[in-house]
């Protein structure tokens, strides 16, 4: 074979070589991750801010806390050999407790004992101020025509057992430093409220301290009929200045046994709307005067206010017509809390009746929630004189307030 020839041979074989070559699987690539995707974060909605909710508040307002000789007795335990109130009040409790804060009159002294006394010079065991803090009162007036009954020690000794019982009151002072501060400013269900408390009088008796009884009258021992418009002023002055949302003037005023407020009560209530006034609890009347919501301007706009000219006897002995008859009325505190404006949004009452079952029963007095005697399914002990309160209060103070005005009294 020729060196030609080798040549050509080895030259085909190395073309074949390349072409099965060339035929091969191809080599693997080194792999690599793909570069992260960075997502874009959510695009979230900013939404308006809500504004705040307004705040809600209830009041619960009772009338004038007397203890008659009577009822005094009646709350005699000899078990205990102690004066026990709770079983007259037992049946207002619930309405009492229920809301964020109760006031009511005390036309009575805790001047102690053990002579105690009714009309006319009122002195009362320190049970009944245990009764009262039990049943769920806070704030109690104790300016009124019976403050003085005992003198200024026995008022001071009043003031001295309410304090001993965490019960706050408003109208009468012991030093003339508290009389300089005779403004209580409660907080009623995140709503603060002032409370102020004057009297028309104190039943002809001279003030043996003048700082001690806040009296709305130059003239408390004569005419009664000379308002004091500088002390009021000085009074709801004081009020503002400590910012309260409400201001709440508690009153001791107008004729007894009358159902209708008279003129001087009338004046008397507008001067105290037109400088700063929101609400004024009238008492001392002895039975039920009418009530009603006030539009008042204030220098931030309108809002409502509030009148009860009385709400007659809370507890009592005393048997003159509608003296038996009462309600516990819950007002409704709002305040805008965007405004910061308060008002008096709307009230309810619930008739109550203070049931006298007579002398030489265990049990002889017990202040009756009408609506539950009448309608509980039990067998009401007096259904004619629940039906009489009834009808009495929703002629005094109108049906619209009942608190059920749904309530038929005449069904068996």
């Amino acid at each position: 074979m020729s060196g030609r020839t080798i040549i050509r041979r080895l030259a085909a074989l190395f073309l074949l070589l390349g072409l099965l070559s060339s035929c091969a699987a191809p080599a693997q690539v080194e792999s690599r991750p793909a570069a992260a995707i960075e997502t874009p974060p959510p695009v979230v909605e900013e939404l308006p801010e809500l504004p705040p909710e307004p705040t809600v508040a209830t009041l619960a307002v009772c009338g004038d806390v007397m203890s008659h000789m009577p009822v005094t007795n009646d709350a005699w335990d000899a078990a205990t050999e102690t004066y026990d109130y709770r079983p007259i009040l037992r049946s207002v409790k619930p309405l009492v407790e229920q809301a964020d804060y109760a006031v009511a009159n005390l036309e009575t002294t805790f001047a102690g004992g053990p002579k105690y006394s009714g009309f006319p010079y009122f002195n009362s065991p320190d049970g009944l101020a245990d009764g009262l803090a039990d049943t769920g009162f806070d704030l109690l007036l104790t300016a009124n025509n019976h403050c003085m009954d005992r003198g200024f020690s026995g008022l001071c000794r009043t003031l001295d057992v309410l304090d001993e019982r965490g019960l706050a009151h408003v109208g009468t002072s012991r030093t003339q430093e508290e009389a300089d501060a005779n403004v209580v400013v409660a907080d009623v269900g995140g709503i603060s409220v002032a409370f102020l408390g004057f009297t028309y009088g104190t039943n002809g008796l001279p003030l043996e301290a003048p700082f001690s009884v806040n009296l709305f009258n130059t003239d408390y021992l004569t005419t009664i009929s000379q308002l004091d418009e500088t002390r009021l002023l000085g009074a709801l002055e004081q009020a503002k200045a400590l910012e309260p949302d409400l201001i709440a003037v508690m009153i001791h005023w107008g004729i007894e046994y009358k159902t209708k407020q008279n003129a001087y009560q009338e004046r008397v209530a507008q001067f105290l709307f037109d400088h700063g006034a929101d609400i004024v609890l009238g008492g001392h009347s002895h039975v039920l005067q009418p009530m009603e919501l006030r539009t008042l301007a204030r220098d931030d706009g309108e809002r409502q206010g509030f009148v009860c000219y009385s709400l007659g006897n809370f507890t009592s002995s005393q048997v003159d017509p509608l003296t038996d008859t009462t309600v516990v009325l819950e007002l409704t505190l709002v305040r805008d809390n965007v405004t910061g404006a308060a008002e008096v949004a709307d009230y309810t009452y619930t008739p109550m009746l203070m049931r006298n079952r007579g002398a030489g029963e265990a049990e002889r007095f017990e202040l009756l929630d009408v609506y539950a005697e009448l309608f509980s399914g039990e067998e009401c002990e007096v259904p004619e004189a629940c039906r009489a309160a009834v009808e009495a209060c929703r002629s005094i103070l109108g049906t619209e307030h009942d608190a059920h005005p749904e309530f038929d009294i005449n069904t068996p």
